[in-house]
Order: structure tokens, then C-alpha cells, then sequence
């Protein structure tokens, strides 16, 4: 089976996964949506912080060094021009807890060298930057 993508009404739509998982996308009302769900492009960079965060896990996993808490801020600026794509995206990843740091920049860099593909599409247009923090307890 295809992925399937259905318009619902006015700019909403529902975009449905071979193995049957949904996810919601509309616009802000001055594109002629409704604001209720995220728009396309920002579902991007969600995809980015699901992509690289489960490389990071996994390897820090392998490496029997896993934190506490651990999440992505992530910001990008965009071309003023369409197709408006992103042309700078900054990642930091913050963790909390006892992670050695050498192992945490491994992780990073493997995520991002060599494992996320979200990066690697959108390294193809743009930069990509990132950045690290360890909180300690």
C-alpha cells in the first residue's frame, strides 16, 4: 500500500501511513485553513527531531549510556522566496542526567554523518547546525 494523503475540507488534511498510522495537516486561516493541526513543512522539522533523536537513542543505548531526560529545540530560517525551503536549521540537543560527554558527541555526529536521512534531505538545501548541552542532576 501507497501513503495516502486526503483532503477533509478547506485546507485540512489526513495523511495515512502504509501500516495505518494517521497525522492531521492544515494552514493558518490566512492561507484559508483553520490553524487545527500542524502545517506541512513544520511536520518537517518534527521529522527531523524524531529522526535524529531515535539515532541518538539507539547508539547511547548500544553504548549503555542513556539519560534521564532527553529532548531537541529545534529553529530554522526559511527562503523568503518559493519554494520557501529551509536554509539554515539549528538543532540543540539538551540532556539531563549523567551521560558521558564523548559518547553523546559520537552520537551526534553518527546521526547526523551518517544515519538521519531528515538531516541528509534537508543538508541537500540548506545547512544544518547543532549543538549539545549535558544537565546535570
Amino acid at each position: 500500500m501507497a501513503y495516502r494523503v486526503e483532503w477533509k475540507n478547506d485546507m485540512l488534511f489526513e495523511g495515512t501511513t502504509p501500516n495505518g498510522h494517521k497525522v492531521l495537516m492544515d494552514t493558518v486561516k490566512e492561507h484559508g485553513g483553520n490553524d487545527s493541526a500542524a502545517a506541512p513543512m513544520q511536520l518537517v522539522l518534527i521529522a527531523l527531531g524524531g529522526c535524529t533523536g531515535m539515532d541518538v537513542i539507539a547508539i547511547l543505548r548500544k553504548m549503555k549510556d542513556l539519560p534521564k531526560s532527553f529532548y531537541m529545540e529545534i529553529d530554522s530560517e526559511r527562503a523568503p522566496e518559493h519554494p520557501k525551503v529551509y536554509k539554515k536549521t539549528r538543532i540543540k540537543y539538551v540532556f539531563v542526567g549523567d551521560v558521558k560527554e564523548e559518547n553523546v558527541k559520537r552520537a551526534i555526529e553518527l546521526s547526523q554523518t551518517k544515519y538521519c536521512s531528515v538531516s541528509a534531505i534537508l543538508r541537500g538545501v540548506g545547512e544544518v547546525e547543532y549543538s549539545y548541552e549535558i544537565k546535570k542532576e
